[in-house]
């Protein structure tokens, strides 16, 4: 087993090793990110200590072990820490040495992960088509502004009238703001200053700015892994896809007694964005109990133009998904009443290293 260690932690399939007392002896990489534990914690306890209502579970792997038979069971429901629910397919093998079996491997493969990088690259795809939308709806909206602008500009160096100059002045500031607009539909056109970065400061930056605005209205839950490494990213730019979100948490819970957001940070190992797998990608989630988010909306948000709330400009959550995709990183969300969270992944190594990630087939 020692000799295949190292193999077997590089997977991206979650191994659990049983030993004959059906205790933990051995969990990879994706196992820890999974059942969010770490080897050390994990060995030792009993499969239903890490996986909760496994009990069920216990008198299958015990028949399998005294009847020496493997088994698989696919799609079964398991409840995780911090009550997350996944589907799985759950395939046990015996691990022999000599005539008896020393072992059970297990197998779990979150079905979710399959969904998450289809869905991933559909919204890439999707993503793509609409900026090249909106790139040729913005050079067709902003030739004739400029016309526009430049004609009213000549128009009131005509005038005598002082009021009829407050016209000419109504269309340069409306032509501007439509500028201003179809601007920001585009998304950030900076060059990116990329430079290692703390996320836990960012995280404490943007909660003191919400709390300027909204003095101890919300409650905060920082729980955050204080071991993250920096990333390398544009501080500028990742604090405003930050700040699109909270923002758009607080405008949620803006009617709730006890409002509550959440950040938690994490890094998973062996994660995959797109068709790029990483060895350690750092996991934010931005929580909020507010209403969630309209299920007929829940497959639209990150579009530009459009918004859940009547004086949305629909441009944060577009901007935000613009932003994290510059940065190699991926962006989901999940949402029911009482509960929507919004997980950012971003690799914690260079563009130029994330350039050289391991493809997946």
């Amino acid at each position: 087993m020692d000799s295949y260690k190292a193999l077997i932690d590089n997977l991206v399939t979650a191994i659990v090793v049983l030993d004959t007392d059906l205790r933990i002896s051995f969990i990879n990489s994706a196992a820890e990110n999974l059942l969010q534990t770490s080897h050390s914690q994990a060995t030792g306890q009993q499969l239903h200590e890490l996986i909760l209502h496994a009990d069920e579970l216990v008198p299958s792997l015990a028949a399998a072990l005294a009847n020496r038979q493997p088994y698989t069971e696919r799609e079964i429901t398991i409840r995780l820490p911090d009550n997350i629910i996944q589907k799985v397919d759950f395939t046990v093998t015996l691990l022999e040495s000599k005539d008896t079996t020393s072992a059970l491997l297990i197998e779990l493969q979150p079905l979710n992960r399959l969904q998450r990088i289809n869905k991933d690259d559909e919204s890439v795809a999707r993503q793509n088509i609409a900026r090249q939308l909106i790139r040729g709806l913005a050079h067709e909206v902003k030739n004739p502004l400029g016309g526009i602008r430049g004609a009213a500009q000549l128009l009131e160096r005509e005038l005598t009238v002082d009021a009829q100059k407050e016209y000419t002045g109504i269309i340069i500031s409306e032509v501007d703001r439509l500028k201003i607009l179809v601007d920001r539909m585009l998304g950030p056109n900076q060059q990116q200053h990329i430079a290692p970065l703390n996320i836990l400061r960012v995280l404490e930056h943007i909660i003191q700015l919400v709390e300027a605005e909204v003095p101890n209205r919300i409650t905060w839950r920082r729980d955050y892994d204080p071991s993250l490494p920096d990333i390398s990213a544009d501080e500028d730019q990742l604090k405003q896809a930050i700040m699109n979100i909270v923002r758009n948490a607080c405008d949620a819970t803006a009617q709730l007694e006890q409002p509550r957001i959440t950040l938690r940070s994490r890094a998973c190992r062996q994660f995959t964005i797109g068709n790029i797998r990483h060895r350690l990608v750092m996991h934010l989630d931005i929580i909020d109990n507010g209403p969630g988010i309209d299920p007929a909306l829940a497959e639209r948000i990150f579009f530009p133009m459009i918004s859940g709330r009547a004086n949305g400009t629909g441009l944060g959550l577009a901007i935000t998904q613009n932003i994290i995709a510059q940065h190699q990183g991926s962006i989901q969300v999940a949402s029911k009443p009482g509960n929507t969270c919004f997980s950012i992944y971003l690799p914690f190594t260079s563009h130029t290293q994330n350039n050289e990630g391991v493809h997946q087939p």
